[in-house]
């Protein structure tokens, strides 16, 4: 199984590929560039290429947790503890910029994800994603 936890990241749903016009060529937005390697650098810290899951089916499930905005009062604080976070960006989209980013690292390509469980949650505590990998 690779589990990682990564602290201090905000999650972000993957950007639309844009079009230069004066290249003629499609690029990933930079924003986008960077979240997946961060990603992936965490994954290096974690697992070498011999933890890497090679053929197998695999199951993934994604934790994000975003912080309580500080503008909140204390009730509505107390309220947020535990609940789920209804805001942008969607989990589909949190789930794409995740498995494009471990897709060659983690596993060989995304399409062995053939299970995905993603939620969204407040915490006190500061932004960070949790992503468990594990044969089906």
């Amino acid at each position: 199984m690779i589990y990682l936890k990564i602290e201090g990241l905000k999650a972000i749903g993957k950007a639309r590929p844009r079009f230069n016009f004066v290249t003629k060529r499609t690029y990933t937005p930079e924003a986008t560039k960077k979240y997946e390697e961060r990603v992936r650098n965490e994954f290096w810290k974690k697992y070498t290429l011999n933890d890497c899951f090679l053929e197998e089916p695999l199951q993934c499930k994604i934790r994000v947790y975003y912080k309580i905005p500080k503008s909140y009062t204390k009730k509505k604080r107390a309220e947020c503890i535990g609940k789920h976070y209804m805001h942008k960006p969607d989990c589909d989209n949190i789930a794409k910029a995740i498995l494009d980013a471990l897709n060659l690292y983690a596993y060989k390509d995304d399409i062995q994800i053939v299970k995905l469980d993603v939620e969204k949650f407040y915490t006190e505590e500061e932004d960070y994603v949790e992503v468990e990998i594990d044969k089906l």
